[in-house]
C-alpha cells in the first residue's frame, strides 16, 4: 500500500480516537496521543500566518499536558459543558521515513448543561507525527482556529 495512504489511514484512526477521548471526557488519556516531548498549541490563524508564536494554549511535552488536565479537574471553575468534534479526512502533505506532516479541518460544537449548543471553534490541525499504524503519535499539533476569538470557557483541549 502507498506510504501516504497508509499514513492517512493511520491518522484517520488516530484522529477518531483523539476526538472520542475528548468528547467522552477522558481527559487523562489525552497526553498519550503525543510523544513525550510533543508541542501542542492553540493559536489564531492571524498569529500563525504572521509567524507570531503567541498561542492561547501552549504545552511543551506530556508533563505540561498532564498539568493542564490536573488544573481542569482540580483548580478551574467553569460551567459544566462538553464538546463534540467533527474532523475532515486528513490531507497528508508529506510522508517520509518515520514522519508525517498533515492537515485536518475541524469543527467543535460546545454543548452546555441545559442542552444549548453553539459553534465553539473551527479551523485546522497542522500536525507533525511520528511512528506508524497504532504507534503513530503527535510530535506537534498546532490547532489553528479561524474564528476571531475564543470564548473564555476554553478549558478542554481542542
Amino acid at each position: 500500500m502507498d506510504t501516504r495512504l497508509q499514513a492517512r489511514l493511520a491518522l484517520e484512526d488516530l484522529n477518531a480516537r483523539y476526538v472520542d477521548c475528548l468528547d467522552q471526557g477522558r481527559f487523562e488519556g489525552w497526553p498519550d496521543f503525543f510523544t513525550e516531548d510533543a508541542v501542542y498549541k492553540i493559536i489564531s490563524a492571524e498569529n500563525h500566518e504572521q509567524g507570531l508564536p503567541l498561542g492561547v494554549i501552549d504545552c511543551r511535552g506530556r508533563a505540561m499536558m498532564r498539568d493542564r488536565i490536573t488544573a481542569l479537574r482540580d483548580a478551574n471553575i467553569f460551567e459544566d459543558h462538553r464538546y463534540r468534534h467533527i474532523v475532515s479526512t486528513p490531507l497528508v502533505r508529506r510522508a517520509a521515513d518515520d514522519e508525517v506532516w498533515a492537515e485536518t479541518n475541524y469543527q467543535v460544537t460546545r454543548i452546555m448543561r441545559d442542552g444549548s449548543a453553539m459553534l465553539f471553534s473551527l479551523g485546522r490541525y497542522l500536525d507533525r507525527l511520528t511512528g506508524a499504524g497504532e504507534d503513530m503519535r503527535f510530535a506537534e499539533r498546532l490547532v489553528v482556529f479561524d474564528n476571531k476569538r475564543i470564548d473564555t470557557l476554553l478549558v478542554i483541549p481542542l
